[in-house]
């Protein structure tokens, strides 16, 4: 075999060895740069949320034992607050209630009392729970003082009734609004605007005022409200807790670590017992949620799309799993067995019960008479409408006949007796006043004559006498221009 058909093995294997090493290498750059973007990320996000280089240790100490007593202006500001949120609680108004929350001094005893179990500071503990009670039972007083004795005080509102029933969701709240309060206090330069708006978003003031009412009128929202309050209380000092040990806030050393460790592990028992409550609450509001959206559904689709149905309301019982419908006329027992069938497609009430109740007396049938008994009511009046507007139309023609003969006698009258004064007047020139009327009389009480009267009035110059003279032509003249001899001159 000659040489040139040999192959050359030797330099195949170089080449795919180099497209090896070519492949290992760019593997190798990409791992580089996937590390080198993990590293950058991971200082990014190290860099944004890293906020232990930016403590002030001392200062948050000091500032925080600094709100934590109770005394003078700070009792005061505290007794104005309550008596403002109370006012907002009643008037049913959130910006005053807002504006108590800004004003209330209760976050420094709560900050204190996480900060404490933090630090392992038992004095600084001591005192927090001390000024937290002295400030409790200050504000359920004033609350409990302004609901029992203003006049209008016993109205349960919104704003009331909203702090009675706290859920997981308070609790969610009342931690990460503390949170987010002790990592501003413990920033170098507090940041104000975070404090306001964990005192709004946590709502300590509320509760209390809330409580007050309930000492004054209800037991059950006293209780609801100080589970509120005590979620709030106990979970911004957690948050306080947790934060400080992030931050690795120093600890005071005593001799007794098993004391602290007891002090530790109670704090949190009472954190977990407190959770109860609201978990359950929060799931009680999640199934009545659930329930409430299945019932709507139902009455919208299976009740009120039935035009067969005359729905007049529905009352639903969650508790008891019954739905009582009310309806305008009498339902049939098929139209219940529907119902019933319909109830099973909604999972969530598939199991309530249906109770039916039908006015018998608004029956389709019994309302169908009444209803013609009416329409036939109606076209009788409306006959009898009918007959009285065409008799008032017929007056009305007499009457406008009459006013219009009066008014052709009137004008006749009037033109008549105008030419007759003017004459009067000119032959007559002593005259001062000239009228005359037609007068009904009866000499035997069987005959009845109209007898004109002529009024008149002589000017004060002319005397009786020759008054007299003048009243006998006039009496000649006027019964030669009327044309009649019943008629007499009477002088006033």
């Amino acid at each position: 075999m000659s040489n040139e058909s040999k192959f050359n093995f030797s330099e195949d294997e170089q080449i795919q060895k180099d497209k090896d090493k070519a492949v290992e290498e760019k593997k190798e750059a990409v791992k580089k740069d996937a590390k080198g973007l993990f590293a950058s990320i991971s200082n990014f996000l190290s860099e944004l949320l890293d906020f232990r280089d930016d403590t002030d240790r001392d200062a948050t100490i000091a500032a925080i034992k600094a709100d934590i007593p109770f005394k003078g202006a700070t009792a005061w500001i505290l007794v104005c607050s309550i008596m403002v949120a109370s006012v907002g609680l009643n008037a049913d108004s959130p910006a005053v209630v807002i504006g108590a929350m800004l004003i209330s001094p209760l976050m420094g005893p709560i900050l204190g009392i996480g900060m404490s179990i933090a630090l392992n500071d038992i004095d600084t503990l001591k005192k927090s729970l001390i000024n937290l009670a002295i400030m409790i039972v200050l504000s359920l007083l004033t609350a409990f003082l302004f609901f029992k004795f203003f006049p209008t005080a016993d109205i349960q509102t919104n704003e009331i009734f909203g702090r009675t029933k706290p859920d997981i969701r308070d609790v969610l709240i009342a931690f990460f609004g503390g949170a987010a309060l002790i990592i501003a206090r413990t920033k170098k330069g507090t940041i104000a605007s975070v404090i306001f708006g964990v005192a709004i978003a946590t709502a300590l003031m509320p509760p209390l005022c809330t409580a007050g009412y309930g000492l004054a009128h209800n037991w059950e929202f006293f209780l609801g409200a100080m589970n509120l309050f005590t979620i709030n209380t106990i979970f911004i000092a957690l948050a306080t807790f947790i934060v400080l040990k992030v931050l690795r806030f120093p600890m005071l050393r005593y001799a007794n670590s098993k004391k602290r460790k007891r002090i530790a592990q109670l704090a949190s028992l009472i954190a977990i017992v407190v959770m109860i409550w609201p978990t359950l609450s929060f799931i009680d509001f999640i199934t009545e949620t659930r329930l409430k959206g299945d019932y709507e559904s139902f009455i919208e689709n299976e009740v009120k799309s039935n035009n067969d149905l005359w729905y007049q309301k529905g009352i639903p019982h969650y508790t008891d799993k019954k739905i009582t419908l009310y309806f305008n006329g009498e339902i049939s027992e098929a139209t219940e067995t529907d119902l019933r069938n319909e109830l099973k497609q909604y999972n969530n009430i598939s199991d309530f019960t249906l109770e039916f109740f039908g006015n018998k007396n608004r029956s389709f049938d019994k309302l169908s008479d009444a209803y013609d008994r009416a329409i036939n009511e109606l076209d009788r009046k409306d006959m009898i409408i009918s007959s009285l507007e065409q008799e008032i139309r017929e007056l009305q023609q007499t009457i406008s006949g009459l006013n219009g003969q009066l008014e052709t006698n009137n004008t006749s009258n009037t033109v008549a007796f105008s030419s007759l004064a003017k004459d009067a007047k000119i032959k007559f020139s002593d005259l001062d006043y000239f009228g005359y009327s037609k007068r009904l009389e009866s000499k035997d009480f069987i005959k009845v004559d109209t007898v004109t009267i002529a009024n008149i009035k002589w000017k004060t110059n002319v005397s009786d006498s020759i008054a007299l003279v003048k009243e006998g032509e006039l009496l000649a003249w006027l019964k030669q221009t009327l044309k009649t001899e019943k008629i007499s001159v009477k002088r006033e």
